[in-house]
């Protein structure tokens, strides 16, 4: 497969641009439980070719007959990136990933074998000079299947440095043109890793006629801070994943590498060609696709990267978004920033919220439905916009209340008697009066619904009653729609809350305000008296 190299490493080395290596196929795949079928394989790498990665491994091509192919799909269905296949510096490792990669437009091989004194000792049984042996063998038997190799002493960070250096060189002089430095178990810290790099740099006599790569692990959550800081002192290119998937803790984070660079280009001075509106995407479709969810509070991607429910940060952001988000959410393809709405938040936030909702209040109302959403907050850990919604809605038709309903208690069960305690307010401030009644049904929706009627003298038939879910989960909001006659004229109500049969009340009661409003007042004598109990229900009032 004789294809020209792709990469020009004087010229990576001399310039700023940061080559950026995926090994989400292989690495990444290696999570466990993360195992991906051959066209889950292809949608991740269309999707990595459009974020514009440099590098794609797309596999272990030995592994199984199935690796084979899914690499071998790869390197003929995606144009773009480099299609790369990993091999142990194994005759038939080597085969293999040829084959795979044989038919790729820019296709690369890549070799590894492990240096440090624990895997020479207890894995290996090799003595240092047979390790640069099997390398250097390693590096040109590829290089008779491709142009493109790249070689990685595993475990290079436990490596003795001098040992390091002399397998390097002898690598480069058969032929690499990239060679990694793994930090295979995650036991890097950034100023020694760094350091590691400029040991090369200064050491190895022909280290320009390659590029270094690092390939970091995170068991110590180090895995980005060691791949930047190995930037800073001389690597051109970084192996990562997406959302920071792989073996044990992972691998570091394909997204949070590349908006730091961007971010803070003050400070590293480096670029890569990553389409960054696409990140956002990529990771879901990463995550829905291998079954690993991404952490809420995942930098870059995770669900609260960009949201807010701090007061005082809801605040700033809603007067100047840098005050508090240092990058703009659609530099990673996520639509806006999000004010979360929690306990807390502050009414700014709150009322600006409302409005993107598409409803605007006054300060009177805007506070009398603020106080009612602290009142939620403290029953509902998570506040969805539906949640807005249904609070508003609610106050709003119940404008101009006749009643508003104070209490409500009931009683039901197989074997009693369903009875509901209602207590209604009418009128405001000083004039305020309140309304005691009791009733009994043949459910707790036609207890109340008789108890509501004796105190406000009006006389309901229930048509329609619909209950449903305003939001997810088990502490979602109900919102209850009843469909009421009252001696001829049908009115419509419409209620909301955490508790279904409280909805259901606010409901029924909404649609007798809205019947009192458009006909004339009931007479006075036919408000119960505090303390009255209900006789059974009448006929013709519909039980749910």
């Amino acid at each position: 497969m004789n294809k020209s190299t792709v990469i020009n490493p004087q010229e990576i080395n001399a310039g700023n641009r940061v080559l950026i290596f995926d090994t989400t196929l292989r690495d990444g795949e290696q999570s466990p439980g993360a195992t991906m079928n051959l066209e889950e394989k292809l949608q991740v790498a269309r999707a990595l070719a459009r974020l514009h990665v440099d590098v794609i491994e797309a596999g272990f091509p030995i592994a199984s007959p199935g690796d084979h192919d899914a690499v071998k799909a790869v390197a003929e269905e995606v144009d773009g990136p480099i299609v790369c296949g990993l091999a142990r510096s194994l005759e038939k490792d080597i085969k293999s990933a040829a084959s795979a990669v044989k038919n790729a437009k820019h296709g690369r091989i890549h070799v590894f074998l492990a240096t440090s004194a624990i895997h020479r000792q207890f894995k290996l049984k090799k003595a240092k000079e047979e390790i640069v042996k099997q390398a250097v063998e390693a590096v040109k038997m590829a290089l008779s299947y491709c142009k493109d190799i790249e070689f990685s002493p595993e475990d290079a960070s436990r490596t003795e440095p001098e040992f390091l250096c002399e397998v390097v060189e002898a690598v480069i002089a058969a032929g690499a043109t990239t060679v990694n430095i793994p930090d295979t178990v995650g036991y890097a810290v950034p100023e020694q890793y760094g350091g590691l790099m400029h040991t090369l740099k200064t050491k190895v006599p022909n280290i320009e006629q390659a590029v270094i790569s690092v390939h970091c692990h995170n068991d110590l959550g180090l895995a980005v801070a060691n791949s930047l800081a190995a930037v800073k002192l001389g690597a051109r290119q970084i192996e990562c994943t997406i959302n920071g998937i792989g073996e044990r803790a992972g691998n570091a984070a394909l997204e949070e590498i590349v908006m730091a660079m961007r971010t803070r280009a003050d400070y590293f001075g480096f670029t890569n060609g990553i389409d960054t509106p696409k990140l956002f995407g990529t990771s879901r479709l990463v995550s829905n696709t291998t079954g690993i969810h991404v952490q809420r509070n995942k930098a870059i991607v995770g669900e609260n990267a960009f949201a807010h429910e701090s007061g005082i940060h809801q605040d700033g952001v809603l007067k100047e978004r840098t005050t508090y988000e240092i990058m703009h959410p659609a530099d990673v393809g996520v639509d806006q920033s999000k004010l979360v709405m929690g306990k807390h938040s502050g009414r700014n936030a709150f009322g600006s919220r409302l409005k993107e909702l598409g409803y605007e209040l006054d300060d009177k109302r805007l506070m009398e439905a603020f106080e009612k959403f602290k009142v939620l907050c403290d029953k509902k850990k998570t506040i969805y916009d539906a949640d807005l919604v249904a609070l508003v809605e609610d106050q709003l038709v119940a404008a101009a209340p006749v009643w508003e309903l104070d209490l409500l208690q009931v009683a039901s069960g197989n074997r009693a008697v369903p009875t509901a305690t209602v207590i209604l307010r009418k009128g405001t401030g000083e004039q305020a009066q309140t309304f005691r009644d009791a009733a009994i049904g043949d459910g707790p929706i036609d207890a109340l619904t008789n108890a509501i009627d004796r105190i406000t003298g009006m006389t309901g038939k229930l048509l329609d009653y619909q209950v449903q879910s305003v939001t997810e989960g088990r502490e979602a909001q109900g919102e209850v729609n009843v469909k009421v006659d009252f001696n001829g004229q049908l009115v419509h109500g419409r209620g909301f809350s955490t508790d279904i049969v409280e909805a259901s009340a606010k409901a029924y009661l909404n649609a007798v305000c809205r019947a009192i409003l458009t006909q004339a007042k009931p007479e006075e004598g036919a408000i119960a008296r505090p303390g009255h109990i209900a006789p059974a229900p009448r006929a013709g009032v519909a039980t749910p």
